[in-house]
């Protein structure tokens, strides 16, 4: 069964192209599209969705209203997942998507959307309850907080790093070990290795390990990178 998607986006063209490329997805059906916070609102009461996918800035004051309306939604509708798309690649925007609750919660850069691919994999995650961080936004922070002696990134393998990314993007441990080529079992010990050096072994499942590994590798991150 498809999943009943609300698109918002403020930009005429990228609206057009946006509403354009769901539409295609197998597994979307677009019932709304809107251009600002109010219309996306009063769309998802009108629709009940499974999931929006929202630019993140948008009128009325175009700074942060698609992280806006993922905390409302996580209040009135906490069964809608949300897709972010934004521009920016610094860490705190999708740090701010997660406070209210990482599960059915995606961040993606808008670079990425011409990915079929990855779009239509982050509709069914949310959908499903998962969470989806985009991979360069990890990649930035494991960066810069590798560059600190005192991090304990500094003590995981190579290995461990590429999972830790994996982690971070909200994978399940068999899609880690399709994209790294590693057994689950190879993928469970490199986990296990991971969550204990950094201190998060207590967070089990898939969106928890999402958030935790995003605030602990923020945490510290020197200015200009969150």
């Amino acid at each position: 069964m498809a999943n009943r998607v609300v698109l918002a986006e403020d930009n005429y063209i990228a609206r057009e192209g946006i509403g354009q490329l769901l539409g295609e997805l197998g597994n979307v059906e677009l019932v709304a599209v809107c251009s600002d916070l109010d219309s996306l609102l009063a769309a998802v009461e009108s629709e009940r969705p499974d999931v929006v996918v929202t630019d993140i800035r948008m009128p009325p004051t175009g700074t942060d209203e698609g992280i806006r309306a993922a905390a409302t939604l996580r209040e009135t509708h906490p069964r809608i997942g949300v897709v972010i798309l934004s521009q920016h690649d610094d860490p705190a925007y999708a740090l701010a998507l997660l406070e209210s609750g990482s599960e059915g919660r995606a961040y993606l850069l808008k670079e990425r959307v011409h990915d079929r691919e990855q779009l239509a994999s982050a509709v069914d995650e949310v959908a499903r309850g998962g969470s989806v961080i985009d991979a360069k936004i990890v990649e930035s922070l494991v960066r810069a907080r590798s560059r600190s002696e005192s991090s304990p990134l500094a003590e995981l393998t190579a290995r461990e790093r590429d999972v830790l990314a994996e982690i971070a993007t909200g994978k399940s441990n068999a899609a880690i070990a399709e994209s790294l080529v590693l057994t689950k079992r190879a993928v469970e010990k490199h986990i296990n290795a991971i969550f204990m050096k950094l201190g998060l072994a207590q967070a089990d499942d898939v969106s928890k390990r999402v958030k935790a590994t995003l605030i602990f590798l923020a945490e510290g991150t020197p200015a200009g990178h969150a």
